[in-house]
């Protein structure tokens, strides 16, 4: 064969994470049929929709089966009705434009596509622990990669690199140790970038969960944050979804070419999300629909509250799960992530998520997800808190 392959998917890791948990999780079922497992690991939502997006979904349906409101291809970018709903209600007072938000399909596929604005030479500056995709999409464009290491030493925010580096990748509140930042420490990264002519790929998409009012919601609440970042968005955790696919990522005119650079990835590369599940965006800013998905975000916070309070008893230090729908805490023992992990599941029939599957910095911890069911939430606590006393 004459074509030649992309060899950086060699450096990729051999199991996709939540493949893997997947693959353990059958296997266990498989060997224990019948007997129940409780899943906290996969940070998939179980509310359904708010009914107001649901009654904004049927009518957007209904539209599509009369000739004179049916709807074919839509706007790469978004249809403008959701852009401006974006900019009025996430965004107000801070300068962004309805044109400087780009609808999607989900916040992994822009984290992953936004690498494609960006130099193969550019150096990609990456916390760690990290969610899989912003390190992935940089090994297979083949960047030199710096780790930034996010521990308790600070704050789980990262410190500021003595170096010039060109893509900086956060997350907060963070996927997967649960932390936010501090408008003070959002504020040294923005001047970093600024001086250094770096972008930050800012990832928002747990801004919902925020409850403490101190806490910056969007980078562009920090001045001069137009001119280095880009921020990325879900509906996936705020409005639930995770099966229904519909994001934005914002990229302001001030980015220069970049802000014009993704617009053409979009037109080139994306056919745009559908009119349906744009409508059913759309009821998220109403009066009744913001009421309505703050019930399933004040559900998924009782869970997390559930969570935390045994492993504080257990002394193993959680983090997040206060203005995130994550902790993560240290595994008993120093046991290493996957042996915990294998132990939950065998012993428990609880399934958690090893921390050294967001990177080998997260080697001795885990992370637990607050969007199960209350009842199997606070079941798998007790199971959990029973195994660990048991050790």
């Amino acid at each position: 064969m004459s074509a030649i392959a992309n060899d950086n998917f060699e450096r990729l890791p051999k199991n996709y994470l939540f493949a893997e948990i997947g693959r353990r999780t059958e296997a266990r079922r498989l060997r224990h049929p019948g007997e129940a497992i409780i899943k906290l690991g996969v940070g998939d939502v179980t509310r359904p929709l708010a009914p107001v997006i649901i009654e904004a979904m049927h009518k957007a349906v209904d539209e599509l089966a009369s000739k004179e409101t049916f709807k074919g291809y839509g706007p790469e970018h978004g249809y403008m009705f959701l852009r401006e709903a974006i900019a009025a209600n996430d965004y107000k007072g801070l300068g962004i434009r309805p044109t400087d938000i780009f609808v999607s399909e989900g916040a992994i596929c822009d984290g992953g596509n936004v690498s494609d604005i960006f130099g193969k030479d550019a150096t990609a500056g990456i916390t760690t622990p990290v969610y899989p995709v912003y390190l992935e999409a940089n090994i297979m464009a083949g960047r030199q990669i710096r780790f930034i290491p996010c521990n308790a030493s600070n704050d789980y925010t990262g410190d500021i690199p003595s170096e010039a580096i060109d893509i900086i990748y956060l997350c907060y509140p963070n996927n997967p140790t649960g932390a936010a930042i501090s408008r003070s420490r959002l504020k040294e990264w923005v001047d970093y970038a600024l001086k250094n002519g770096s972008i930050i790929v800012y990832d928002g998409a747990y801004e919902a969960f925020i409850r403490e009012s101190e806490l910056p919601r969007s980078i562009y609440e920090i001045e001069g944050a137009k001119y280095c970042a880009i921020e990325l968005r879900s509906f996936s955790k705020t409005a639930g979804f995770t099966g229904v696919r519909c994001a934005y990522s914002v990229v302001p005119e001030e980015l220069g070419k970049f802000h014009s650079m993704w617009a053409k990835r979009q037109e080139c590369r994306f056919n745009g999300v559908s009119y349906i599940t744009q409508r059913g965006a759309e009821a998220v800013y109403t009066p009744e629909g913001r009421r309505q998905t703050r019930e399933a975000i004040d559900y998924y916070a009782g869970n997390a509250a559930i969570i935390r309070e045994p492993l504080v008893e257990l002394g193993l230090e959680p983090v997040g799960g206060v203005n995130s729908p994550y902790i993560w805490a240290r595994t008993p023992g120093s046991m290493k992530s996957w042996d915990f992990f294998d132990l939950c599941l065998e012993k428990a029939g609880v399934v958690i998520t090893p921390g050294v599957g967001f990177g080998e910095s997260g080697e001795g911890y885990f992370r637990i997800s607050s969007f199960g069911e209350r009842e199997d939430t606070a079941k798998a606590m007790q199971l959990l808190k029973s195994l660990i006393y048991s050790l």
